[in-house]
């Protein structure tokens, strides 16, 4: 019988637990421990095998209390792993015997010896597995080459065999995409990537050009509209989908008539308050379209196959950030509801990159958006509670969620007929949730090489603006050093070394932002050179990989090893944009950038 050896050797940190409190902020001391290891006999010679045992050190002390989506609080702190020895199947019928057990913890005291590196505890011919327990992940050490034959131990915990950096590399780049702009229109490039923690994802993203006739261009010959939208889905991935579908055809109607009402004014143009309110009502209609229309429809039909189709965007929900250019204005507008984020860089005076927010996470934690429902419900002291709404959902302005928009009778109604939610009992004056954005507008320098970051929240939960600032302009500086030097690169680069970024004040403001949790979770430390790394050609997915871990393989190979509905503790959906700003030749066409795109063959340019 062929066996593998499973060895944890590195502790992996542990997910949210509702029964710490938040004042807990004492760590764990990092610790040397004796392991014994649990042994697969054979059946021919049962004595002749004497239980091993192994060291493992501790090389991580990390706590902290926060707040996650669906977790109320969290603690991190180290956890030293378990040593395990699975069968690998065979040519013969024997079996593990799960009798003989030889197990030994013994506390030591605190040894912390950062420069022990877990990947040498595995030698060339092994093979990495991670463990999945109720509240915590191990990694540790495959040896053999067969394939585990069993992927739950007699614990409950799942193993499985962690990705090699090819792999994780492979899955990293599955979804992205990159396009070159050659439009003359003030882009020059936009890159996107997607990675699935829900399955199926439930974040969507689209993109857009529409070019306009002359009318509508002012005073230039032509002008194009240019859109890009990253959609976060919640409690399924309909909605996300529904936006993906219709969200830049309603607002680009809404503009159009905007438009062309002010070809009958002096300016032939219209106000920026009457663009913005075009764009707030293609966001409402659209959500009232969902919510309320919707359930005419089913009423009528009175059909549980149309219930089906038609309330499932209405039942999930999800935030919207969308982003429109007006190369003629040279004006970006950023709509967002929800918690999803754009982020400008910009060249700074000093020659670093600066970043600045152009959207604000709406959430219930966000005490602007705490005072407006407060205000709009007054004498409900539950209308925002532990930061979410109702005590329930934590954007406070989001697509779908009908539950919080719906009266109690027709929630009732529909349950009753066809299928749907409970409403809350707190439920007494909805909607409570709204689709309105909160749109700002940004003056473009496309000769400064402007570039924006558009994200849905499970990006910022691992990075801070300025890094993800900071990350984008260290890749410049990556690409113009290569071949193609001279080519769209070339117009941002400054041939600066590090993390090229101005850092903020360091103060907490109290607008709302996130910070990166995840950071306390996984227990991040070092500075940037430990930390990040330039190794992909979409910008896009250098952020994602810098997010999941950057330089610590290991980090990135389980993060990205876990499967759904595990990966849903650490990670959350990632959809990523970076739009590139800047003067280029103008051919006219939107071409794929194949050294950035997956299937390249099979990616369409959105124009």
């Amino acid at each position: 019988m062929r066996r593998a050896a499973v060895i944890a050797f590195r502790t992996a940190r542990l997910v949210p637990s509702r029964s710490v409190g938040l004042r807990n902020r004492a760590g764990f001391p990092a610790s040397n421990y004796g392991l014994g290891v649990r042994l697969a006999s054979t059946r021919s010679s049962p004595a002749s095998v004497q239980p091993p045992s192994s060291k493992v050190i501790s090389t991580h002390k990390a706590s902290s209390s926060m707040y996650l989506r669906r977790f109320s609080v969290a603690f991190v702190s180290s956890l030293v792993g378990y040593g395990a020895w699975y069968a690998y199947k065979g040519n013969g019928t024997d079996s593990i015997n799960g009798g003989q057990q030889a197990s030994e913890f013994s506390s030591s005291a605190i040894y912390s010896n950062p420069t022990t590196n877990a990947e040498s505890v595995v030698t060339e011919n092994e093979r990495k597995a991670i463990i999945i327990g109720a509240d915590s992940i191990y990694t540790g050490a495959i040896q053999g080459n067969e394939p585990i034959s069993k992927d739950t131990d007699d614990a409950g915990r799942k193993v499985l065999e962690m990705l090699t950096p090819e792999q994780a590399t492979q899955k990293l780049r599955r979804n992205e995409e990159s396009y070159f702009v050659g439009r003359g229109k003030g882009v020059v490039r936009y890159d996107v990537v997607q990675i699935p923690s829900n399955d199926p994802i439930e974040d969507d993203h689209s993109e857009k050009i529409i070019e306009l006739p002359t009318a509508h261009a002012g005073v230039a010959p032509t002008s194009d509209w240019m859109f890009w939208g990253v959609f976060d889905g919640h409690a399924g991935w309909t909605t996300s989908a529904k936006l993906r579908q219709v969200l830049i055809s309603f607002v680009a109607r809404e503009l159009n008539t905007t438009y062309t009402a002010a070809l009958k004014t002096p300016s032939l143009l219209p106000s920026p308050e009457a663009i913005e309110e075009a764009i707030k009502t293609g966001f409402t209609r659209l959500d009232y379209e969902i919510v309320h229309e919707s359930v005419s429809k089913v009423l009528k039909a009175n059909s549980k196959l149309v219930a089906a189709e038609l309330l499932a965007p209405a039942l999930s929900g999800s935030c919207a950030l969308l982003s429109f250019y007006d190369s003629n204005s040279k004006l970006l507008r950023v709509a967002c509801t929800g918690d999803s984020r754009a982020v400008l860089g910009r060249r700074g005076e000093k020659g670093k990159w600066v970043a600045t927010p152009l959207s604000v996470d709406q959430t219930g934690g966000n005490p602007d958006e705490a005072a407006r429902l407060r205000k709009a419900h007054p004498g409900e002291d539950n209308v925002v509670r532990n930061g979410r709404i109702l005590g329930g959902l934590e954007p406070s302005r989001a697509f779908g969620d009908a539950s919080y928009k719906w009266t109690r009778e027709v929630s009732e109604r529909l349950k009753q007929s066809f299928f749907g939610r409970t409403p809350s009992q707190l439920l007494k004056t909805p909607p409570y949730v709204t689709a309105e954005p909160v749109v700002t507008t940004t003056k473009i320098n496309p000769t400064k090489g402007d570039f924006v970051v558009m994200a849905t929240d499970g990006l910022w939960e691992m990075l801070t603006n300025e890094e993800v600032v900071g990350l984008v302009g260290q890749w410049i500086e990556k690409q113009s050093e290569g071949e193609n030097g001279k080519s769209w690169a070339s117009l941002f680069s400054s041939q600066q070394k590090g993390l090229p970024v101005e850092q903020g004040s360091g103060k907490k403001e109290k607008d709302g932002q996130k910070t990166p949790i995840r950071q306390q979770q996984w227990g991040v430390t070092g500075g940037e050179k430990e930390r990040f790394v330039v190794e992909d050609k979409n910008a896009a997915t250098h952020l994602v990989r810098n997010a999941l871990g950057g330089k610590d393989k290991d980090m990135v190979c389980a993060l990205l090893t876990l499967p759904a509905p595990y990966s849903r503790r650490y990670r959350d959906d990632l959809t990523v944009e970076v739009i590139f700003f800047g003067n280029s030749d103008k051919s006219g066409d939107v071409v794929v950038n194949k050294e950035a795109s997956a299937l390249a063959n099979e990616v369409k340019a959105k124009l």
